[in-house]
């Protein structure tokens, strides 16, 4: 039986409209992902397979069941359909994703050249068929001017069919949406918000001290990526107050008297 004696923050249930918890799944087996699930499944919102491990992973279908029916939308990721496109075979990669029971996928344009125009017409076509994930954002290090560019990228994914976009970071937290050290870049994050509001963005925030920052601006609400699979529990104790880092988001205004012995 779950404990109760605590007042946290409410937490909407699935299909959630703001708080999704997207889960960079980088290759572990169904043993992995059957201990994952049984811990946190109606925690987890969105699950990617990241790179191009999809193509090469023997697994891939019982994955694909074992999330289906745990209730977990699976995502492909964007590295793979990249390459796929820069093959001429984004064709092909979308109907085997379709069949193999992805219902969103990730449109980037981080790994191979391609204009803004050429991910719109794929974000596009992407969207016949599945919920799209419009990533924006270089993964190399100190992409230059992020703030200035993104915006007009994000409100043109949107525009072209995106669900919602996914700010860059990697699984490192050190490009993108922060430096090279893993520091939020506060001015991108602002330029992105004001462009399209923060509950159409989903924010890469692999680390913890990441999450706690996305936290502590917009609240227990904020939609966060590329989560490792075993720090879900640990991202919803920063969501609702029971980890130091956020814990004064949840405390009472007045603590009460210490209890009489």
């Amino acid at each position: 039986m779950p404990p109760d004696f605590l007042d946290i923050p409410p937490r909407p249930g699935k299909p959630r409209p703001a708080g999704i918890t997207h889960v960079l799944d980088p290759g572990i087996g169904p043993a992995v992902l059957a201990d994952v699930l049984a811990a946190a499944a109606d925690l987890i919102d969105i699950w990617k397979i990241g790179w191009g491990t999809a193509y090469v992973d023997r697994t891939l279908l019982a994955k694909a069941a074992a999330l289906a029916e745990a209730g977990v939308d699976l995502c492909l990721g964007g590295t793979l359909l990249e390459i796929a496109w820069a093959r001429g075979r984004a064709e092909e990669c979308l109907a085997w994703a379709a069949d193999t029971g992805f219902t969103h996928v990730e449109v980037s344009r981080g790994t191979v050249a391609m204009s803004l125009a050429e991910k719109g017409r794929l974000i596009t076509r992407a969207a016949r068929s599945f919920a799209v994930l419009a990533e924006v954002g270089s993964k190399t290090p100190g992409e230059p001017h992020p703030a200035r560019h993104w915006p007009a990228e994000c409100r043109a994914d949107l525009d072209a069919g995106a669900d919602l976009v996914v700010t860059e970071g990697r699984q490192s937290g050190t490009v993108g949406t922060y430096d090279e050290h893993g520091r939020v870049r506060a001015d991108v994050v602002e330029a992105v918000v004001a462009a399209v509001g923060h509950t159409r963005v989903i924010f890469e925030a692999p680390r913890a001290a990441q999450q706690a920052w996305f936290v502590r601006q917009f609240g227990p609400g904020v939609n966060l990526g590329n989560i490792a699979p075993g720090e879900v529990l640990g991202l919803e104790t920063l969501r609702l107050g029971l980890r130091s880092d956020t814990a004064d988001l949840a405390l009472p205004a007045q603590v009460g008297t210490e209890p009489a012995c």
